[in-house]
């Protein structure tokens, strides 16, 4: 089995870790707040530097670039020569990719491994992982990310990881948009919720919004619908990753029209009543502006 140092025990990152607690792995874990994750039984260092020590492979999953390279500024010196080191934090592409140019000075062989599935996910181990990092390194990195995840997939070098992530999320967030109009067109026609998914759910406008984490209770009991949008996926965290998409999209020349709009309405609705509530609470926009 492996040491592994997982640097980020919020609410994705502590499960992630516990996960690989149970498969068998020595995992030493640092977070500003590491309570939660003592409750799930993944011991935890004094500090970022003391977690890596000894480590094998070195995993971050924090709220921004910013903290990805403070944490870097802190672990980089202290990580043994040759250690895969695995973010899957959500940050831009070129923060990702200056990341990975500094681990590479460090002699270490980075990895940007974003994942998509949320805390549900993250408790299962069936995260999707986008991973950027040298073909050579593959077989390992699976490896490493197996005990979390349902699947990974190598998109390319460093940063593809994170390219590919924003443009699944800018993917998702405009379908939720979607989902949650066509809920409200529909119960104002006078159809019920079971009735509009029934007929969705097995016709063309069949999606990930609908089927797993669809905004209305009862056609999918697990979803944050059931639980008064508790999160799973964050809004504010959603209206981060399209301000990361649109960000890519102005540096590539990309027309993202309908992208850009989307963006607008999340970035709203976390500043105020969406906060605390997940990415698919927006079809309470939705209705509130249906009145």
């Amino acid at each position: 089995m492996t040491t592994i140092a997982f640097i980020g025990l919020g609410n994705m990152g502590a499960p992630m870790a516990a996960n690989l607690v149970a498969a068998g792995h020595t995992v030493a874990g640092f977070d500003l707040a590491p309570q939660a994750a003592l409750d799930l039984g993944v011991p935890v260092a004094e500090s970022a530097a003391a977690a890596v020590d000894g480590a094998d492979v070195v995993i971050t999953m924090l709220p921004s670039g910013a903290l990805v390279h403070a944490v870097y500024d802190e672990i980089l010196e202290h990580v043994a020569a040759g250690s895969l080191i695995i973010d899957s934090s959500t940050i831009a592409v070129d923060e990702a990719r200056t990341a990975a140019e500094r681990a590479v000075a460090a002699g270490l062989r980075p990895v940007d491994a974003p994942v998509s599935g949320g805390v549900v996910g993250a408790e299962a181990g069936t995260l999707a992982f986008m991973v950027g990092a040298a073909e050579a390194d593959i077989a390992e990195i699976t490896t490493t990310l197996e005990p979390m995840a349902g699947k990974v997939v190598h998109c390319g070098d460093s940063g593809a990881g994170q390219a590919a992530k924003v443009c699944n999320n800018l993917m998702l967030a405009i379908s939720m948009i979607g989902v949650s109009e066509a809920f409200v067109l529909g119960e104002k026609l006078g159809l019920t919720d079971q009735t509009i998914f029934d007929v969705t759910s097995n016709a063309t406008g069949q999606c990930w919004a609908l089927t797993t984490n669809c905004p209305v209770p009862g056609p999918v009991p697990t979803s944050p619908a059931n639980r008064d949008f508790k999160p799973g996926f964050a809004s504010p965290l959603m209206a981060k990753d399209l301000g990361l998409a649109m960000q890519a999209a102005e540096l590539t020349g990309t027309d993202t029209e309908v992208g850009r709009l989307v963006q607008s309405i999340y970035r709203e609705f976390a500043d105020g009543d969406g906060a605390a509530q997940d990415f698919s609470g927006i079809i309470n926009r939705v209705r509130a502006a249906s009145e």
